[in-house]
This record gives C-alpha cells, sequence and structure tokens, in this order.
C-alpha cells in the first residue's frame, strides 16, 4: 500500500510548564508522517523554505519516508508558529503564527503520490484539500482534518470535502460546532448520514471516540506520569489511526477502525512525552506493541454477570 499526506511542514517555538524549545520540528504532516511510517510507506506533500535545515530532512526522511513532493520554495522561509500552553495543558495561546511559504501554498503532487492508496488531507484551506481529493481517484480511503476557523468562513467548500472522503477526524466541540448538534453522538450521526464511513472525536486528555454504522468505540487517553508537550498529538493520532489502515490494506471496516484507534491512541501518548518530535523519532516498534499490549488490557472488561432486581 501506499499513503500520501498533505498538509504544513513547520518549526514550532514553544513554552510548557516543563520547558521550551524555541525552535523545533513541526506541522501537521511532519507529525502524521513520523507516526505513519510505522505501517507503510508515506509520501509527505507541502512546503519549506531556504531555512529547512539537512536535520530536518533527515528527519522527516525517518523509516523511508519519500520527501520527493516536499516542495523546496527557493528565497522563502518555512511556516513558523509560537505558543505557551498553560498548566494544566489544557488550552495554549498563539503568540506568533507566521505562514511564510505556506501562505500560497498549492499542492503539487506527482504521480506517484496521486496514485495512493490511502490519503490523509491533514489542515489546510477545504478548496486545497478537495483538490487534493480529486487528484487522488483511487485511494480506497480517504481521511481528513479541519479546524474551526474553516467552519466559520469556509463551511460550504468544507461541507463539500467532507462529503467527498471516507473518515472525518475533529475534535468532539468542532463536530458539533459543525452540525448544530448538542453532542457529538448526534452531530456523528448525521455525519455519516453525508457519506462518511467514519467520524473520529478527539477529546484531548480524555482520549477518543469512532463512530460508523456498525457501532460506537471509545478509548481513554493512555495514562502517563508526565505530559511534556502536547503539540502535534493530533496528528500522530491520525498518523497512527490512518497508517494502521494502510497496513491493513485500506480496509474500513469496524473492527480495523477499532484496533487503529488503539495505536493511534498509543503514537499520539509517546508524542506527549517529550517536544515536538522528539519521542517519536527515537520510538521503535517493540514500545509501540508493548504499549499496545497495555492498553489492550487495561480497557479489556471480564463479563461477570450479577444477577439483578427487578
Amino acid at each position: 500500500m501506499s499513503l500520501t499526506v498533505v498538509g504544513s511542514i513547520a518549526y514550532d517555538a514553544v513554552r510548557t510548564p516543563f520547558g521550551q524549545r524555541e525552535r523545533m520540528l513541526g506541522g501537521a504532516a511532519t507529525h502524521f508522517a513520523l507516526a505513519a511510517s510505522f505501517f507503510d510507506a508515506v509520501r509527505p506533500v507541502g512546503p519549506v523554505g531556504d531555512d529547512f535545515d539537512e536535520a530536518s530532512w533527515a528527519a522527516l526522511r525517518t523509516r523511508g519516508t519519500v520527501t520527493d513532493d516536499v516542495e523546496h520554495v527557493a528565497g522563502g522561509k518555512t511556516f513558523f508558529w509560537s505558543g505557551v500552553y498553560a498548566d494544566n495543558l489544557n488550552s495554549r495561546e498563539t503568540l506568533i503564527t507566521d505562514l511564510n511559504v505556506f501562505e500560497t501554498f498549492a499542492p503539487k503532487l506527482s504521480p506517484a503520490s496521486q496514485d495512493c492508496d490511502v490519503l490523509f488531507l491533514a489542515n489546510i484551506q477545504p478548496d486545497l484539500q478537495y483538490a487534493v481529493r480529486k487528484q487522488c481517484g483511487r485511494a480506497r480511503f480517504v481521511a481528513m482534518d479541519s479546524m474551526d476557523l474553516w467552519i466559520n468562513i469556509a463551511r460550504d467548500s468544507l461541507e463539500r470535502t467532507i462529503r467527498e472522503v471516507d473518515c472525518l477526524i475533529l475534535n468532539d466541540e468542532e463536530l458539533e460546532m459543525l452540525t448544530g448538534a448538542p453532542n457529538s453522538v448526534l452531530a456523528a450521526k448525521e455525519l455519516l448520514g453525508w457519506g462518511l464511513t467514519a467520524v473520529v472525536a478527539k477529546q484531548g486528555k480524555y482520549g477518543a471516540g469512532l463512530f460508523t454504522r456498525e457501532g460506537y468505540f471509545a478509548l481513554p487517553a493512555f495514562p502517563l506520569e508526565e505530559v511534556k508537550d502536547p503539540t502535534g498529538a493530533g496528528d500522530t493520532f491520525a498518523g497512527g489511526f490512518v497508517g494502521y489502515v494502510a497496513a491493513a490494506g485500506g480496509e474500513a471496516d469496524h473492527a480495523t477502525l477499532k484496533q487503529a484507534m488503539v495505536y493511534g491512541t498509543v503514537l499520539a501518548s509517546f508524542n506527549v512525552e517529550e517536544f515536538g518530535t522528539e519521542r517519536v523519532l527515537r520510538l521503535t516498534p517493540d514500545e509501540i506493541t508493548e504499549r499496545v499490549t497495555d492498553l489492550e488490557a487495561m480497557v479489556s472488561i471480564e463479563d461477570r454477570p450479577v444477577a439483578l432486581r427487578g
């Protein structure tokens, strides 16, 4: 199978209660690719500037990721974001957003990227997502992310794009904002009616829920004693989730997607243990497998029925 991701490649400056980094590799396509590369060959598509250094190229190519469609814009600077997290890490304040080369990004997909079996549309302008989706007509499974900005200012374009994909990954508040539903259950029910195969509701430190026509499945976040930086956790989750689907041959039945949720949750748990991409770059398959086993044991419930009073 082949997997293409279209989105941002960036440098981030982050401060949390546990430390700070003045310049670290980030961006949705970066975090997604590093996680998904454990499962299949990944082709990221996104722009970088002259300041994108050799260490960053090497990190992006971890586990054989193909960077042929990462566009070097001569004379430009790479997308830069800076933010500060609150003490509880649940909220953050954006200090700087310099789009730089990302401001005029027009995805250019090689024939190899267009010919992907699985496609992930990271958070970019919905019309760009739609154009990429149309270029990748043979993809067996297409998932996408978005954000409240596009719900507010480009709703029609966003809805058109959502109707062209198989899986939508948003946080629970965004799902409710998009549909006007009072909760994520009703929001997901409406969105499945748009033709989606699956809806994933991200809930931050509380985990994530999966909705399909076959049912509902939820996982808590993996319990950790220390969380240093949540930057990129959602994209890392998506990389594990979509990467597992690619490794499963692009199948999107409920059972496969449940297992994909496990791997997405585990990959995200490693991401937040250190800053940016630091932990996932050092991660090994054995560590992932061990934590998957631990998570599955945590959520397994032995059936011990008792007599109920009537």
